[in-house]
């Protein structure tokens, strides 16, 4: 799913065609961490670096089991996730829902991909292979977005941003008059 840069700027943040974005589809498979929050359960937030895989329409995330993590997603599946970049001007990609989750025995296969684009793929071989003993569980955490939020400061909501912020990022005048 991709849609032009120009079709976006009139949609509002929340909507799932959001993730058809040129901004939102680089930033899902070029950016290898995201941040996962959550409600602990003492019921406060808790925010954490993740790796993940964009899969078919759901972000997913891999854990051990039994971590504190899992319970408190279990209790409350209500969760936030940014997945951005700090390059000038930033570009921020927003997502919320609900997760899944799944309990496997062993490693979790995108949890294989993701070490090996993270370590390579000799380093990240040899380390699933060290893992990957008797009794090893893992769980499978996916988000299937029910609301998308993308800030790009060019095409989406530049006329927002103050003149000497767009200059002092380098935003062309040219662009922001398109919008």
């Amino acid at each position: 799913m991709s849609i032009l840069d120009s079709e976006t700027t009139n949609l509002p943040q929340g909507d799932l065609r959001l993730l058809g974005t040129p901004t939102a589809q680089r930033l899902l498979t070029t950016v290898p961490v995201a941040r996962l929050a959550y409600t602990g359960k003492d019921g406060t937030p808790r925010l954490i670096p993740v790796n993940f895989l964009w899969r078919g329409g759901e972000l997913v995330i891999a854990a051990f089991a039994g971590t504190y993590k899992i319970r408190d997603l279990r209790a409350r599946p209500d969760v936030a996730v940014c997945i951005d970049t700090t390059d000038a001007p930033p570009e921020v990609l927003m997502l919320r829902g609900q997760v899944t989750l799944a309990e496997v025995e062993g490693v979790l296969p995108e949890y294989a991909t993701m070490q090996r684009t993270m370590m390579g793929e000799a380093a990240g071989s040899a380390y699933i292979e060290a893992i990957d003993q008797p009794g090893l569980r893992m769980v499978r955490i996916a988000l299937r977005p029910t609301w998308v939020g993308v800030l790009d400061f060019q095409q989406r909501f530049s006329e927002r941003t103050p003149a000497p912020v767009l200059a002092a990022l380098g935003v062309a005048a040219e662009t922001t008059e398109k919008i």
